[in-house]
């Protein structure tokens, strides 16, 4: 099974998204499960204080690292990778979604306030993620949206694996545009080609939607993409002196 753990000042956040549709199917089937853990029950003193001053003075306060620590050191975490998200951290993406999904499962800690102490980063070895460039008040919504895109990955959550395939991403493109019924919605028609029942034709259509919606949107992963499919080499014959 999948284990899914997080470390959090806000238990009540969860499952969230989770807890519906094919995830919570899959919870329900025993592909994965999830847990919380409250970050306060570690806590300092009579009011269990998480936080305190960043040393060298600014505003707001920091994550302890014998706080966080010690909620790390309750769970097991053998052949976990361990979460920080993190809006200094390197961007969540879909190959990262992938190698997760082959471990054994996820911890997340979920920051609040300015941030974690650096310290407890380092001796556990936390992986900082970010899922953009913005910052939220806290990493639960950041830890659930990466929880989501790794989870429908394992077997037997999706319920048409092959659809996985051809979502954004997998092959370095962004999707292409979907249709369905009516056929006609308003002045709105749908591309013939669609309706040809030549595959080799919607392939191809497909594809070039693809390509086109990526170079408008993503002009970065267009260009990645574009180099290696894109360019071929020349063929070279026997040389004659």
């Amino acid at each position: 099974m999948f284990e899914v753990s997080f470390i959090t000042l806000f238990p009540e956040a969860f499952p969230g998204p989770l807890g519906v549709s094919i995830l919570e199917r899959a919870r329900r089937e025993g592909i994965w499960d999830w847990e919380t853990r409250d970050l306060r029950e570690h806590g300092i003193g009579k009011h269990r204080n998480v936080d305190a001053p960043p040393t060298g003075g600014g505003a707001g306060m920091v994550i302890r690292p014998d706080v966080a620590s010690e909620a790390l050191d309750s769970l097991v975490i053998t052949n976990k990778h361990i979460v920080y998200p993190s809006p200094r951290g390197v961007p969540f993406t879909q190959d990262m979604a992938r190698d997760w999904a082959g471990s054994r499962g996820l911890v997340f800690l979920c920051g609040r306030f300015e941030g974690l102490d650096q310290r407890v980063i380092d001796a556990h070895g936390l992986e900082e993620v970010s899922v953009g460039d913005y910052v939220l008040a806290g990493g639960e919504v950041a830890a659930m949206a990466m929880v989501e895109a790794v989870v429908r990955l394992l077997p037997g959550v999706a319920g048409n694996a092959a659809s996985l395939s051809e979502e954004s991403f997998e092959n370095g493109l962004l999707e292409h545009d979907q249709y369905t019924l009516p056929r006609q919605w308003g002045p709105y028609g749908t591309p013939d080609v669609l309706l040809s029942g030549d595959h080799k034709r919607i392939r191809e259509w497909r594809l070039n939607s693809a390509k086109a919606l990526t170079k408008e949107r993503r002009p970065d992963l267009y260009a990645a993409y574009s180099e290696p499919h894109e360019f071929q080499a020349p063929e070279t014959g026997d040389e004659h002196d």
